[in-house]
């Protein structure tokens, strides 16, 4: 579940109502189906979750869903206390919400460079201002920028 939320950059709400028709093993991608907004939007599934994901879920006969509890499908609030156990058993004293993997998510793509606009549909935003609030840039990374002026003059010499 934790490494779903974040591989695939889900909410909380995408994840728990993830159902095992939404699953395309053969073309190795799923879609999220009604996503805030009622958007419909495709994701990959993770090469190295593939086999545990697709073994999961032919052996799961008693729901639709891919994750469910004994009394049916999995409330926020489950999701919620799971992340925040694993965070601690990690050993990581700083805050951790299932939103955290979703932002992780944006980051690191915009990080190894991958479009933004590309980022939007991945994240099923509407609004490109949106999903400029999830991806957080860092000074590190500003002064790692090169002027298109420097390359030119490399070029000149």
């Amino acid at each position: 579940m934790i490494s779903l939320l974040y591989a695939c950059g889900f909410r909380v709400s995408e994840l728990i109502n993830l159902k095992k028709e939404n699953l395309d093993f053969n073309e190795k991608v799923g879609y999220v189906k009604q996503g805030k907004g009622r958007k419909d939007r495709i994701f990959n599934i993770p090469e190295f979750l593939f086999s545990k994901l697709k073994n999961y879920v032919d052996k799961k006969e008693n729901s639709n869903y891919v994750f469910s509890g004994r009394k049916g499908k999995l409330s926020e609030r489950n999701i919620q206390k799971i992340v925040q156990k694993a965070a601690r058993k990690a050993g990581i004293e700083k805050q951790v919400h299932p939103h955290t993997l979703r932002h992780s998510f944006a980051t690191h793509l915009l990080e190894s460079g991958i479009d933004i606009r590309m980022i939007q549909e991945l994240l099923g935003h509407a609004d490109l201002s949106t999903t400029q609030i999830y991806t957080h840039i860092s000074g590190e990374q500003l002064k790692k920028i090169k002027s298109p002026i420097d390359e030119l003059m490399k070029e000149e010499n």
